[in-house]
């Protein structure tokens, strides 16, 4: 049974699914356009900001808006007005890479990878915002940033480079923010798609958005199983996101970008929001803390 169609926005590239819990909103951006979505699930509204680049990612923000990590950098956005401010580009050096997924950690800093527009292995690199601006490089050599998590616990950070086809598991410190001892820990086979965006539930389990898979995976980090999937009528998924007051509620975005017009007559919904209740919880989404 496939997850309900709550909104047929076809999205050229829909990614970056994260739920407001305080606003009771899911936030979501269209990369290659350059749009971010606010929707509302109480009205089915979906209100769309044209941000001027592209976007890779949307976080909220404590002290409101929102942040998102574009083509150029990182920048504050508020939702009121649709006033952009800009932050840090730390790869202005790099015009041909543009940012892609990011999350928050728990202690409120704003992670965020890049993604060579050519594809070039090894280009683009994970960077971290402190809350107080600064920025710091994280890790390189990086083709594809991808997915984050956090542990339960707080000692774990979960993350996806999507060509290496694993999730690498990092030691991770809350105070300073570093991490360490890298493992995989999960290896999606080659003929099931190739990992995207990630989330956490409350058991601690990974869900997984599988890029030509056409379905989002949930896996143990501790063993490396696969414990379920969720079928969707568009092979190219991007992002998924706990959401709704109780957070039972799995939002899953799509993409169109690079289908065929028989492969679009096949999957017309390509493109759309999704969502279906497999009968976990998530965990409250962080926020950018500066």
């Amino acid at each position: 049974m496939y997850p309900e169609l709550v909104l047929d926005a076809r999205a050229r590239l829909g990614e970056g699914a994260i739920w407001d819990s305080r606003r009771q909103r899911l936030y979501w951006v269209d990369i290659e356009p350059g749009r971010l979505h606010v929707f509302d699930p109480g009205t089915g509204a979906d209100v769309e900001f044209e941000v001027g680049e592209m976007v890779g990612t949307v976080v909220p923000r404590k002290n409101g808006g929102v942040m998102l990590a574009l083509q150029q950098g990182f920048a504050a956005f508020d939702l009121q007005t649709g006033e952009l401010s800009r932050r840090c580009d730390p790869e202005a050096h790099l015009p041909r890479n543009r940012f892609n997924d990011g999350k928050c950690d728990p202690a409120g800093r704003f992670w965020a990878g890049t993604i060579s527009l050519d594809r070039e292995p090894g280009a683009a690199s994970l960077y971290c915002m402190d809350i107080d601006g600064s920025v710091r490089t994280m890790l390189q050599g990086v083709t594809n940033s991808n997915g984050l998590a956090w542990s339960l616990d707080g000692t774990a950070m979960y993350y996806i480079d999507t060509p290496t086809r694993c999730v690498t598991q990092f030691d991770y410190d809350l105070r300073s923010g570093r991490i360490a001892n890298p493992r995989s820990v999960i290896t999606v086979p080659a003929d099931e798609g190739k990992p995207d965006g990630m989330t956490i539930d409350s058991e601690g389990m990974l869900w997984i958005a599988l890029w030509g898979g056409g379905c989002v995976g949930r896996w143990d980090p501790r063993t490396g199983t696969r414990l379920a999937t969720v079928r969707v009528p568009a092979t190219r998924v991007t992002s998924c996101a706990f959401g709704g007051e109780s957070l039972d509620d799995l939002y899953i975005t799509t993409a169109r970008t690079g289908l065929s017009d028989s492969e679009l007559a096949d999957q017309p919904h390509a493109g759309g929001l999704f969502r279906t209740r497999p009968g976990v919880t998530g965990v409250a989404a962080f926020e950018f803390a500066g």
